[in-house]
């Protein structure tokens, strides 16, 4: 793959992600919300540590990139 079809394929799917965010946040409204997520809240400090959601995304792209690009 040369490195414009690559840049062109990267484009393709921020312009995807983008319309689900903004079309249907539904799709990820569970992002950060799962057990395993670490939220430490005080009147200071905000700290977000998405560890179970992370790991959920991960398997996601590992299976994704698997089918598209094995060959």
């Amino acid at each position: 793959m040369t490195l414009g079809k690559l840049l062109a394929a990267i484009g393709v799917i921020f312009v995807i992600i983008g319309l689900i965010v903004s079309y249907a946040p539904w799709l990820i409204n569970w992002f950060g919300k799962l057990p395993g997520d670490i939220r430490i809240e005080n009147e200071h400090r905000f700290i977000f540590i998405p560890i179970t959601s992370m790991l959920i995304v991960s398997i996601i792209l590992t299976l994704i990139v698997n089918l598209f690009f094995r060959k």
